[in-house]
């Protein structure tokens, strides 16, 4: 049966934790299940004070320790009433609140990190992980990571390098928009890229399979992990689709935020829902299928209206290359519509000097190769050559073995992979 790096942990008495003072990072889907049935879920925090662990500190990334904020809304810090404890923030009201502070971590001497991540780069988790380390490597406090499997598995790598120019809160690591790594195993590829002396210890999960997704991993009777770690990410589905829609923020289509199915409605008040899914079929996407619907959004883009726009549905996994797919749903838009589609260009992630769709895409080039006119093919050119050279890099920093995709290749290379 899996188990989370928590669940192992926990199983273990969190020995590795006793007798220090421990701060934590974590939000709802920081649940630890019990190891015989009925397999309740315990919150982290919880399972550790039973354990009898110090926990003297909690921190909050971006939608807040209960994830009750949505996105660019900023947190306050204060005193949780759950748990009786101060919390940090790590979203606040300027770029300066993302990077934990020095001062936050007087007194402590551990910090424990375990947030659900969904395998893209630009869920800003891993990022938030990332920036914890630099400050704990500069005081001098141990970081320790429960890792969690990456829902979208740990084979399929898609997408594009982040020039150094366009690097931000949903661009701080250099990796592919869907970088089939774990959070643990991106946390030790950015402390050894980067170079930090942190004591960095990441408890891996037992039994993963990366072939395969979250939802079809084997649970036995204790049932998914899965709890949703951010307000617009419901279900595994929603992360599955979620390398190509996160793109729609970067426009003025909606994303489906205001929807019950967020990242899996996309459309606008101008647009025909008929045409558009006839448009964006054209594109010919392996695995993906859309419906014309309409949808009225509660809140955010187009609240209170009704949108035509299509259903996205993922009806092969295993073909679906999602980030490309989102590039066809900005591409049939803005045929449909040229003079109604535009890129969004209010501050986005702190950032008000480049546009929002350069940062997520991590450069310039599918978005000028859209306005051009150009093919997909060209907007999505560099997909392979920076995977590749990703996967090279990450390589060494593997937690769990991959027998297919960009990672197995080299080491059926260097002989460690049998053919």
């Amino acid at each position: 049966m899996l188990q989370t790096g928590a669940e192992v942990a926990a199983s273990q008495g969190f020995t590795q934790l006793r007798g220090r003072r421990v701060a934590v990072c974590c939000n709802p889907s920081s649940l630890v299940r019990a190891e015989r049935p009925p397999y309740r879920r315990h919150h982290l925090v919880d399972a550790m004070r039973q354990a009898g662990v110090n926990v003297t500190r909690l921190f909050g990334p971006e939608h807040g320790l209960w994830s009750t904020a949505q996105d660019l809304i900023a947190v306050d810090a204060g005193v949780d009433p759950v748990f009786g404890l101060e919390v940090g923030t790590l979203y606040g009201r300027t770029v300066d609140t993302l990077t934990l502070e020095p001062d936050a971590l007087t007194g402590i001497d551990v910090l424990v990190f375990d947030i659900q991540d969904v395998g893209s780069r630009y869920y800003t988790y891993a990022a938030t992980l990332c920036m914890a380390l630099e400050t704990c490597a500069q005081v001098g406090v141990d970081v320790v990571v429960f890792d969690r499997p990456n829902p979208l598995g740990g084979e399929v790598v898609e997408g594009n390098a982040v020039a150094r120019k366009f690097k931000s809160f949903v661009g701080w690591i250099d990796v592919p928009q869907r970088h089939g790594l774990t959070i643990g195993e991106i946390a030790k590829f950015y402390a050894a890229e980067q170079g930090l002396q942190s004591q960095l210890t990441v408890v891996p999960c037992t039994h993963w399979d990366p072939a395969k997704y979250l939802d079809e991993q084997d649970f036995a009777s204790a049932g998914s992990t899965w709890y949703a770690p951010s307000p617009n990410m419901p279900t595994v589905a929603t992360a599955v689709t979620y390398p190509g829609t996160c793109l729609i923020e970067g426009t003025r289509l909606s994303e489906g935020r205001g929807t019950t199915r967020p990242f899996e409605l996309i459309g606008a008040g101008w647009l025909n829902a008929r045409q558009y899914a006839e448009a964006i079929e054209r594109f010919a996407i392996p695995g993906l299928h859309v419906r014309p619907m309409q949808f009225e959004p509660t809140f955010q883009k187009f609240a209170g209206e009704v949108c035509g726009g299509v259903a996205v549905e993922v009806v092969d996994r295993r073909a679906f290359p999602a980030v490309k797919a989102g590039l066809a749903l900005i591409a049939a838009a803005r045929q449909l519509g040229p003079k109604q589609f535009g890129w969004r260009t209010e501050t986005y992630e702190f950032v008000s000097d480049r546009l929002a769709i350069d940062l997520l895409m991590g450069n310039t080039q599918a978005r000028q190769v859209l306005e051009a006119g150009g093919t997909l093919e060209d907007a999505t050119s560099d997909f392979d050559r920076d995977s590749r050279i990703f996967a090279e890099r990450a390589r060494a920093h593997l937690l769990y073995t991959r027998r297919s995709g960009l990672f197995a290749d080299g080491l059926r290379r260097t002989g460690r992979l049998p053919l």
